[in-house]
């Protein structure tokens, strides 16, 4: 079991610490081992994790070079992992409004979901519900969030608590970015009341309303065919939708402009010898 505060057990880690059980994570601050050796946040995952084993006074001994380099390829996917997290809030006005609905996914490079979070509800004073905008009372009403709201009994410590953790240990620190879909407002709200989540995360964003925007511009008899969202009234909906999404353009967009790129690179480098 991971210490405390301390990144998660993943297989690159959990290899190392089988062959050096000098192997520990000082906190979140960096990477160490018990021997001479220390890594520290710079650098990639990977070379950090195997900065550390070379740290361990020898005692790796016959694990050699491809055990040491499936635990640097495992400390590296880990870190191009994607955080996916959608709210539901009372409103939009940070100073009154609460978070009520959370949820997140993990996804790796390729929008392959790898672990699915806690889709937590969390309690809220009557008051609060009742000052909704009719647009909010007709909407969380309809998906049954508010009833559903009323009759949790998880306070917003317990819900940051469950997320952080999860979060921390599908991630490393520092490297994975948050996900979504107009994901600029959940920000907002996570900012204020998950900041230890924000820490954690990098400080860039995959914004996917971004990339829809660039490819209604530039690609737009390939966009025609996008999948639509559907306003999911609920977070995990919204999550996967926003994922299905991303996964389209880079099937039918990136991938496909990639491929003409390089057949355009054959075909003058072709041109070229034939000149020649």
């Amino acid at each position: 079991m991971a210490e405390s505060g301390s990144l998660p057990e993943g297989p690159g880690l959990m290899l190392a610490r089988e062959k050096c059980p000098a192997w520990t994570l000082r906190g979140w601050g960096g990477w160490g081992c018990g021997g001479s050796g220390r890594g520290v946040l710079s650098g990639s995952l990977g070379s950090r994790l195997l900065r550390g084993a070379g740290g361990c006074r020898g005692r790796f001994g016959a694990w050699g070079a491809r055990e040491a380099s499936a635990a640097m390829v495992a400390g590296e996917s880990m870190a191009q992992r994607m955080v996916w997290v959608d709210l539901e809030m009372t409103g939009l006005d940070i100073e009154k409004d609460q978070i009520i609905e959370m949820a997140c996914l993990i996804t790796d490079s390729d929008l392959n979901i790898l672990a699915e979070g806690p889709n937590l509800i969390i309690k809220q004073p009557e008051e609060l519900l009742d000052s909704m905008s009719d647009w909010c009372k007709e909407h969380h009403g309809k998906s049954g969030l508010t009833k559903a709201v009323k009759e949790s009994t998880m306070t917003w410590q317990q819900a940051e608590y469950e997320f952080l953790s999860f979060v921390r240990q599908q991630t490393p620190p520092g490297l994975c970015p948050l996900s979504g879909n107009s994901v600029h407002a959940d920000k907002k709200f996570l900012d204020k009341y998950v900041p230890q989540l924000m820490k954690h995360l990098h400080y860039r964003i995959i914004y996917v309303s971004t990339v829809k925007e660039l490819c209604r511009r530039w690609y737009p008899e390939e966009y025609e065919f996008a999948p639509k969202k559907a306003a999911s009234p609920r977070v995990l909906d919204d999550i996967s939708e926003s994922i299905k999404e991303l996964q389209f353009y880079q099937n039918n967009i990136f991938k496909k402009k990639t491929d003409e790129k390089k057949r355009k690179i054959i075909e003058n480098g072709e041109n070229e010898k034939t000149v020649s």
